[in-house]
């Protein structure tokens, strides 16, 4: 807590840019236009179209300079820390990019208020991993970016190829996830001075759940918002419409939630898990209970700000009957991408063996080890599978298939899979363990101290905002 208490400027402090006054031109500006001068005094040598063609490049260079003097220019200063136009623009082209939509001049305009906002607090929430001497080492960002190519069907690698392709740095979603794993290790700290989750607290949890007994639960997504001055909410609740306007459009909400959500489920893609309404905010039960499964909902007013929510399902607490698979499989693997017009040798040899072992395997035993035998490219136990929660082509081949049985081999540019079900039951999932209620629990708790953190980091810090956005 001795971290928490240090002393810092117990003020937050906003200087808007002061309209009518003169302000004398910056150096680098002044030797721009002596540059400028310069080039077109030489031009004067020159006759005729020489002179034309030679202006006009000079002109070309002083605008491109004045181009990179803009986006270097400074928005704000975050205890020190400077933001500058190229900081906000080039989130502001991540989210575009990953949304994977054409976002106009004027949504974008409409977001950048809310993007200085959120920069600023990851600029606090940097110093504070600083203070505390927290690093993030590399790997646990690049397992980040990976779980969020797979949450959103993505190939490995491909939301880096797709930056590089669109001349957007991967330092900038580098630095956005950094801050978001580190102040997850911040809030850990702090809870942890709060104490553990008590068995007491379990057994309080479980006896609600059995209060709760047939009672909705949901699985549900957010988006939260936060709103800096409760009085005047007038600006996030723009910017909240907007991001619902993308949303509806087509954007993709763990995406959207990664780049925008304030709450500790962004890195989640926005995902709370399953949750009773009495693990919800009043506001948010009362839309939960009338918005149909898959929509977004309209802006949700809750103490401190804004949220969005969306319901993949629903459920009764206490029950949910669900079919549990355990599977093993083979993977034959290419030697490069499968061009289905024109497939190399090796490609139709391993065609033609996975169709020979698709035809011979037996059991679950020679799946593993004809996977062992191929190299193992993937795991030959993919751990238990929920059938209503498969993607609608694998339950296609799942659903129908006998236990012992094996798929018809199904090819991919990577490879061919071979599928067999090793054992189906029938299980109710809807039961909470005291492990999945503890997470649970920890989940709420760091929750409200990121909450209460943050307005503490806010009320301590010196922000100099020096230009409009």
């Amino acid at each position: 807590m001795a971290d928490l208490m240090r002393e810092r400027p117990s003020r937050m402090s906003h200087f808007p840019a002061t309209h009518g006054t003169a302000f004398p031109p910056a150096p680098g500006r002044s030797r721009r236009r002596r540059m400028l001068a310069a080039a077109l005094l030489a031009c004067l040598a020159l006759t005729g179209h020489q002179q034309a063609a030679c202006a006009r490049s000079a002109h070309a260079i002083a605008q491109q300079a004045q181009a990179a003097e803009d986006q270097d220019s400074i928005v704000a200063t975050v205890n020190g820390a400077v933001l500058t136009k190229r900081d906000i623009d080039t989130r502001g082209r991540l989210f575009a990019l990953s949304s994977g939509l054409d976002v106009s001049d004027d949504v974008m305009q409409r977001l950048r208020p809310q993007i200085v906002r959120q920069l600023i607090d990851e600029k606090l929430r940097m110093q504070e991993m600083l203070d505390r001497h927290i690093n993030v080492p590399i790997q646990q960002i690049a397992a980040a970016i990976a779980g969020i190519e797979q949450r959103n069907g993505m190939p490995e690698n491909a939301l880096r190829n797709k930056l590089a392709e669109d001349g957007v740095s991967l330092t900038t979603l580098i630095d956005q996830i950094r801050v978001q794993l580190g102040w997850s290790q911040v809030l850990r700290q702090e809870t942890a001075e709060h104490g553990r989750i008590t068995a007491a607290e379990i057994e309080q949890r479980m006896a609600a759940l059995k209060r709760e007994d047939g009672k909705p639960e949901y699985m549900i997504s957010e988006i939260f918002i936060p709103v800096e001055d409760q009085r005047h909410p007038e600006g996030e609740l723009k910017f909240t419409e907007t991001i619902i306007q993308e949303l509806r459009e087509g954007a993709p909400f763990p995406i959207v939630a990664a780049q925008f959500s304030q709450g500790q489920s962004a890195l989640d893609g926005g995902m709370m898990g399953w949750t009773q309404e009495d693990g919800l905010d009043p506001q948010v039960v009362s839309v939960a209970r009338q918005m149909p499964d898959g929509a977004i909902s309209n802006p949700i007013r809750v103490a401190g700000g804004y949220v969005i929510a969306t319901i993949a399902e629903r459920r009764t607490v206490g029950h949910q009957m669900v079919s549990v698979l355990s599977i093993r499989q083979a993977f034959f693997p290419f030697d490069a991408p499968l061009d289905p017009e024109n497939p190399t040798d090796q490609q139709k040899q391993t065609l033609d063996a996975a169709n020979a072992f698709s035809a011979s395997a037996k059991s679950c035993d020679q799946v593993e080890a004809q996977n062992k035998k191929n190299g193992e490219k993937h795991p030959s136990d993919p751990g238990d599978l929920l059938l209503n929660h498969l993607n609608p082509q694998m339950r296609e081949v799942l659903e129908p298939l006998p236990p012992g049985k094996p798929s018809h081999p199904l090819v991919s540019v990577d490879g061919i899979l071979v599928l067999m079900v090793c054992s189906r039951e029938e299980r109710n999932i809807a039961i909470q363990t005291p492990s999945q209620i503890a997470d649970h629990l920890l989940s709420e708790r760091v929750e409200q101290t990121s909450r209460q953190l943050n307005r503490d980091l806010q009320r301590r810090a010196i922000i100099d905002m020096r230009s409009k956005t």
